[in-house]
């Protein structure tokens, strides 16, 4: 199944995506409800509450799309260099303050992005000069957990897992290399772009289906999710074994080759720019590249909407 997550209308919702995407089918659910995403429906699988249609069928077109989880619950799990091709490139590019351990990982190498910097569809990623002059793509299938645990085994990870959206891990590459861990770099506003549609684990393809990047049209990125140095089970495994995962905690699985810095000379994002990311079984995530507006980044929220 999979659901998208929209604003109508001011009002936030949550429906069933027909198979051609085209049309979608309203939840019963509060405004409380609908504002967390499809964290929503995983509180209420977990306690085994009914999903309930409204009876509407919406034109998808006519909707504006939000992240699939608006506001993650706390910091999203990332994962770097967690494909073969990727891990050789970022290692060549100096940036990699792990590249003397190898540039292929013996264990999965874990950071976070804050849960601030989530964007929907659509929106702008900033280019800020006086920040980065280097932002870059990474297109990553991310993980939902469900049911929550610690010291999960990897034969039991999956049961864990409600789906999958789409992130981009946009990364400014010289506050990265400037400050060994990443948590800067990854984090400015704007920094992690969240498709709208989320697709249940059991209708999703964790081993055949193929992720997608294009930079203005380009295709930069792909690979199938097979490809994966650690899988999702391993990442589940590796994180849970100190720290207690919760339901609705995202995890970000890594990037294929093909980013800019992997190029030469690099090819960083620059206003204008468009990154459009597919994940076959999940759908699209794009969004625009602009110049920062410090003006309407100090405006109020409520006036910002408006």
């Amino acid at each position: 199944m999979r659901y998208v997550v929209y604003e109508r209308a001011g009002a936030v919702g949550i429906g069933r995506l027909s198979e051609d995407a085209a049309q979608v089918r309203p939840l019963e659910l509060t405004a409380a409800e609908a504002a967390r995403g499809v964290l929503a429906l995983v509180e209420r699988e977990l306690a085994g509450l009914p999903l309930r249609e409204t009876g509407e069928s919406l034109e998808t077109a006519a909707l504006s799309p939000l992240p699939a989880v608006p506001r993650p619950v706390r910091n999203l799990f990332c994962v770097g260099k967690n494909y073969f091709e990727h891990a050789e490139e970022f290692a060549r590019s100096g940036f990699d303050s792990s590249a003397a351990a190898g540039s292929v990982p013996k264990a999965p190498i874990v950071f976070s992005k804050l849960p601030e910097c989530v964007v929907p569809h659509g929106a702008g990623i900033p280019v800020d000069p006086r920040v980065s002059s280097a932002i870059d793509y990474e297109a990553e299938l991310a993980v939902i957990i469900g049911r929550g645990g610690r010291a999960i085994s990897r034969a039991e990870a999956l049961d864990h897992v409600w789906g999958y959206t789409i992130v981009n891990d946009v990364t400014a590459r010289d506050l990265q290399g400037r400050h060994s861990q990443w948590l800067i770099g990854k984090s400015q506003d704007g920094f992690c772009p969240m498709a709208p549609v989320a697709t249940t684990a059991d209708a999703f393809d964790l081993e055949e289906a193929r992720i997608r990047c294009w930079v203005n049209g380009e295709l930069r990125q792909e690979a199938a999710m097979k490809q994966l140095i650690f899988d999702v089970p391993t990442l589940i495994e590796t994180i849970s074994q100190g720290i207690t995962l919760r339901p609705g905690d995202l995890i970000a699985t890594g990037t294929p080759a093909g980013v800019g810095i992997g190029f030469d000379p690099p090819r960083y994002l620059q206003a204008g720019d468009r990154v459009r990311i597919e994940i076959e079984g999940i759908g699209e995530l794009e969004n625009p590249v602009v110049a920062y507006d410090a003006r309407a980044a100090a405006r109020p929220a409520a006036e910002a909407v408006a």
